[in-house]
């Protein structure tokens, strides 16, 4: 069966809170007995996970990317589809707050968008599954956990997605530099999607057409635009901010 390397503490000790039964073994960096690698070491004795001791030189050669002395080899994890979406907006007992990312190639912008979101509880990040940046090592590592306990769903069709949810009641809002309306004057309260476009081309025109609304970040200073995952996390943000004001009031 094929296998899947996680590596850094933050996605390892994720991984070991969310699904243990995953890991097959962990591989770490002879010499380095510190606390927070030890929790790690305490937490996969527990479980039961085997544990080996691997040279510097043999960890830096496994994975492509910072292991902070930690390598997790395991199964690979659910693949998240439309139907799994579907079925998660009915299960909810609180209005779906989703991300969406249209063609974000650079993993560590994935993973920073990963991490955001999670912050701020949404409920899935939606990608398309061409033209977009998958969960390697990299955007796993920079998205600090948030990859091994929030659904990423990839689907074939972005728009058809999004009008099949827009049919289960949620709205989506598309970021866009030209757009009118200013982010801070958006309703962004209610079952809801946060539409983000690729770095550099933004939206394509279908993705474009299938929102209900589009939004631009306000800015004041030279720079004409944010790094999508900046960019992503203002968005995601004053949406949790409105939607906290909301529950306050109710």
């Amino acid at each position: 069966m094929k296998t899947e390397l996680i590596y850094g503490l933050h996605s390892v000790q994720a991984l070991l809170k969310s699904a243990p039964q995953r890991i097959r073994k962990l591989m770490l960096l002879t010499g380095r007995d510190d606390q927070k690698l030890q929790k790690v070491v305490n937490f996969a004795e527990r479980e039961g996970i085997s544990l080996e001791r691997w040279s510097r030189a043999k960890l830096d050669a496994l994975v492509d990317g910072n292991h902070q002395g930690v390598v997790a080899e395991c199964d690979p994890g659910q693949v998240h589809d439309e139907a799994f979406l579907l079925k998660l907006i009915e299960r909810l007992d609180e209005p779906a707050f989703l991300l969406v990312l249209d063609g974000v190639t650079d993993p560590h912008n994935l993973g920073a968008c990963l991490r955001s979101a999670e912050a701020a509880g949404v409920h899935a990040v939606i990608v398309p599954k061409d033209n977009s940046a998958s969960l390697t090592g990299v955007a796993r590592k920079v998205a600090c956990g948030a990859a091994e306990v929030l659904p990423l769903v990839p689907v074939t069709n972005l728009a058809r997605t999004l009008n099949k949810l827009r049919d289960a009641g949620v709205w989506f809002q598309g970021a866009a530099g030209e757009a009118t309306v200013g982010l801070y004057q958006a309703d962004l309260t209610g079952p809801l999607g946060i539409v983000m476009g690729a770095e550099g081309d933004g939206l394509r025109r279908l993705t474009r057409e299938t929102c209900d609304g589009l939004i631009s970040i306000p800015m004041a200073g030279e720079v004409s635009s944010l790094n999508v995952s900046v960019a992503t996390g203002v968005c995601l943000f004053e949406a949790v901010r409105q939607r906290s004001a909301l529950a306050t009031k109710s």
